[in-house]
Parts: structure tokens; C-alpha cells; sequence
């Protein structure tokens, strides 16, 4: 009877670690992704660097780019063609925001809706704001550009120990366009986003979530 008993308490464990398992359910929308876009000139532009559209990519020839030209912990600046375009983070302060959880320890709804960037876990980190300067004219990024946006990452580091970055600013072959991308880790894959700036305004995103697996 003891050898039963220890039997069924190992199969319950077995049972409650596969449980632990069971994948996080993914709340975000696919509706802001590369492969919905209906813009097919942006479409074709995003893919000579987005990782989104890898299949695409044949053929196609790269943008032209602004460098980086400076970055800290919580920022990165891209200068040149009379262009300028600073990202910044901020501080995540759970206690200003709606915390929504899967199965009571999944974090996976910020403020009522499904975020990215440590999606499944509390993130330290926001996008504070993302200003684009041309010539003397500022371009007004809104915050719904980025406020379900979180954990960026500016730059890192490679072999040698030398500072890096997986973004990057690109221009159309027109220049009527200007991209500004950005790809970050997480733990359940990575998410990447494109700003698009057309004219001198904002125009939308593009975001695709789990790449990079």
C-alpha cells in the first residue's frame, strides 16, 4: 500500500510540472504585423531589415541608414541627412498601472490590454518617449506609438566587448520615408517594431512579436 501511495504522489507531481509548463497564451494582436500590412511600397522597405519578412528579403537591396551617433543606459540617439531621432526608457511603476495575470502569476495585460516586452513577467523598463527632429521641423510621435511597449534595448555588446545595436534608422529610396527600428529580447521569443514617418508626420507601426525564438 506505502509503494501505491508513493506512486500516485510522484505521478501528481510529474503532473503538477507539466502543468507549470503549459505556455503562457498570447493576447496580442497579429492585426499590426508585417504580413497584414496593405501598404505594399512600406512593406516592401520593411523588408530589407525587418526579421518579420526574412522571406521576402531575396533580391532586395538595403536602405540607406543614419548611424548612431550616441547612447546610455536609457538612451540612443541616430544623427545625419539633417535628421535626428532619440529613443528614451523610464522606470516601470507597477503601482500606476493595471496589472492583468494568467493563472494568477502570468503577468499579460498591462492597463486592461496585451503588451510587449518581458510579456509574462513584470517589466522594469518603458519607452519614455521617441523624438524625430528634420531640419527645424519636430515630428510628433504619440504615445499610443509605444505605450504597450517595454524592455527596450539600445545597445550591446560583442565579442570583443565593443557596444553594438540591433537598431537602426533607414530611409525609403524616395526619402518621403523615414523607419525607425527597434528589436527586443524576451523571454518567450523577441519583438521587433518599425515607426514609420511619412512627410514629415507620423504615419503607424509595425510590430511582430515571438521572432527569433
Amino acid at each position: 500500500m506505502r509503494t501505491i501511495w508513493c506512486l500516485i504522489l510522484i505521478c501528481s507531481v510529474i503532473s503538477a510540472a507539466g502543468q507549470d509548463d503549459t505556455p503562457i497564451p498570447d493576447y496580442r494582436k497579429k492585426t499590426e504585423g508585417y504580413s497584414r500590412m496593405a501598404e505594399k511600397d512600406i512593406k516592401s522597405d520593411l523588408a530589407s531589415f525587418a526579421f518579420a519578412a526574412l522571406e521576402d528579403r531575396m533580391g532586395k537591396q538595403p536602405l540607406q541608414t543614419i548611424p548612431a551617433t550616441d547612447y546610455g543606459a536609457n538612451y540612443i540617439t541616430f544623427e545625419g541627412n539633417n535628421v535626428q531621432v532619440t529613443i528614451r526608457s523610464g522606470t516601470f511603476d507597477p503601482a500606476k498601472h493595471k496589472l492583468g495575470y494568467y493563472e494568477e502569476k502570468h503577468l499579460v495585460k498591462i492597463d486592461g490590454k496585451p503588451f510587449y516586452g518581458s510579456y509574462g513577467t513584470m517589466p522594469q523598463n518603458t519607452i519614455a518617449s521617441v523624438t524625430v527632429i528634420m531640419g527645424k521641423d519636430t515630428v510628433a510621435i504619440p504615445p499610443t506609438a509605444y505605450f504597450d511597449l517595454y524592455s527596450p534595448e539600445f545597445t550591446y555588446s560583442d565579442g570583443k566587448g565593443a557596444a553594438r545595436t540591433h537598431n537602426g534608422v533607414y530611409f525609403s529610396p524616395d526619402k518621403r520615408n523615414i523607419y525607425i527600428y527597434m528589436l527586443n529580447k524576451e523571454a518567450i521569443g523577441s519583438y521587433e517594431v518599425t515607426w514609420v514617418i511619412q512627410d514629415k508626420k507620423y504615419l503607424r507601426r509595425v510590430v511582430d512579436s515571438g521572432i527569433l525564438k
